[in-house]
């Protein structure tokens, strides 16, 4: 093969490709919900919800995080996984919403191997309440 089409075929293995993206609207003082659901099919992974975009690897700045059938850690208890994780839901709520929670969340489920992360960049945005 020659080296013109190794180089991009191997750029190609090495890039690790969010799935998918998603916008939310929300309003401050109320709570919001950022979805994220999968299909267990393939197996019950281990997930983290941290905010900004999603990484090549792991959650940065993990707000929630789980072993796959419970969550094990949160930074703080405004944020919440109302759903039943073994059940394919991952939605992360946020209580209380501030006009500074508008930004980029990942959603990203680890599941075993190299470069099988399925990962979702949901982009938040506050609005002021109604006076």
């Amino acid at each position: 093969m020659p080296p013109w089409v190794a180089f991009p075929s191997l750029i190609l293995l090495w890039a690790d490709v969010v799935v998918a993206q998603t916008r939310v609207t929300g309003v401050v003082g109320q709570s919001v919900t950022l979805p994220c659901t999968y299909s267990t099919a393939g197996g019950i992974a281990p997930m983290c919800w941290g905010r900004g975009p999603c990484s090549l690897f792991r959650c940065s700045n993990t707000l929630v995080s789980t072993d796959g059938y419970r969550v094990t850690y949160e930074k703080d208890k405004r944020y919440r996984m109302n759903g039943i994780i073994s059940r394919e839901n991952l939605s992360l709520t946020i209580q209380n919403a501030a006009l500074s929670d508008t930004g980029t969340y990942c959603c990203r489920i680890e599941f075993k191997g190299w470069f099988n992360d399925y990962k979702e960049n949901i982009f938040l945005e506050i609005k002021p309440g109604e006076f």
